[in-house]
């Protein structure tokens, strides 16, 4: 079975991910308890060593208090994103 392999699309989510939890005061064992997983896959999601499924992406932004789109849009001018 081939693996799907972390993008730049994938890397923004997971710095995003990332900067509206540090932003909430919320660390990554509170953060993993809330969206059900263990601390190392929120530190997974955040490097982009692992892909966010949909389901978990939707309970991600949900947690954290933003749509989806909030996580794909670019805070920067020409980097990759939905924006």
């Amino acid at each position: 079975m081939a693996t799907r392999k972390s993008g730049p699309l994938d890397a923004m989510v997971g710095a995003r991910i990332r900067m509206f939890r540090v932003d909430r005061g919320i660390s990554q064992t509170m953060f993993a308890e809330r969206i059900g997983v263990t601390f190392q896959q929120v530190q997974k999601y955040e490097r982009s060593a692992d892909r966010v499924g949909a389901s978990r992406l939707a309970q991600i932004a949900s947690v954290l208090g933003v749509s989806v789109g909030e996580l794909f849009e670019s805070s920067r001018p020409g980097s990759p994103g939905l924006n």
